[in-house]
């Protein structure tokens, strides 16, 4: 834990991202952490279960140390996948509760789903994109379901005869590798790619924010907006060297667009949170 911590304390400027896909698995150890960072003036990014975010407690903690959003592996929509992938962290726990209590603790959501498994049929992509807008999740990330070699999944769907490509290449959740049982390759390409278009088009933006008050009204526009609508702009100052400079605009927009306090550390850009940002 002191490692950690003075890790964190060495690290130039605000904003952090936790590359831990579960930050709360360990209960100790993030109370511990969490309680060492209450008071740095960070503002930072994580990721963490369904179950574990439902648990009393923690999340508070996090959010008084400076978590501002929230990656959460929401999976799928259909109760019947989630018996059928094993994902038991997710079975009959209640999604709009999981995103009530971030939102209640200020803390934005960055959802994650997957299309294509086996309960999916064609309805899937527009029923996933209205139940996320109509719940005011910020932030969504669409995926293909993608069976990895070395994986239960892609062992069994091998065994059937279902993988239709061993270009490893193609395995980025963007494309198909496999056949589909609901719904056909391009019918799952294509809902992919349309769920994306939809969730992000400005008035869905608009549809999503429009609950919410003052500032977080205007932070979840202004993030959403800025995580799709200007990836030209991102990947221009990526490619220049030049995203560091946009770093004060992430830090006061995670802070709920109220102004950022300048840490003893401000000066010297904030290299390895921007690389992970």
């Amino acid at each position: 834990m002191d490692d950690a911590l003075a890790e964190i304390e060495r690290l130039p400027g605000r904003h952090l991202y936790f590359l831990d896909d579960h930050l709360f698995g360990n209960r100790r150890f993030a109370e511990a952490l969490f309680s060492g960072m209450a008071g740095m003036g960070r503002v930072w990014q994580a990721a963490s279960t369904v179950d574990a975010i439902l648990a009393p407690g923690l999340l508070e903690k996090a959010a008084a140390a400076g978590l501002r959003s929230m990656f959460v592996g929401f999976e799928t929509i259909n109760a019947a996948n989630l018996a059928e992938q094993r994902k038991r962290q997710n079975v009959g726990r209640s999604y709009a509760a999981v995103t009530r209590r971030l939102h209640d603790a200020g803390v934005m959501v960055n959802a994650s789903f997957v299309f294509g498994m086996d309960g999916d049929g064609p309805d899937v992509f527009g029923r996933t994109v209205d139940w996320a807008i109509r719940t005011g999740l910020e932030t969504a990330t669409f995926h293909i379901m993608t069976p990895y070699p070395g994986t239960a999944l892609f062992r069994r769907m091998d065994a059937a005869g279902r993988i239709v490509h061993r270009d490893w290449d193609r395995y980025d959740t963007r494309h198909v590798v496999y056949r589909p049982h609901g719904l056909t390759a391009d019918q799952l390409e294509a809902g992919y790619w349309k769920a994306y278009r939809d969730f992000y088009r400005w008035g869905s933006i608009w549809r999503g924010a429009s609950g919410k008050p003052g500032r977080f009204r205007l932070r979840h526009l202004a993030y959403a907006g800025g995580w799709k609508k200007f990836e030209p702009v991102w990947d221009a100052l990526i490619r220049s060297g030049q995203v560091l400079r946009a770093l004060p605009l992430l830090e006061t927009t995670l802070n709920g667009m109220r102004g950022a306090r300048h840490s003893r550390r401000r000066t010297g850009g904030t290299e390895a949170s921007a690389e992970a940002a």
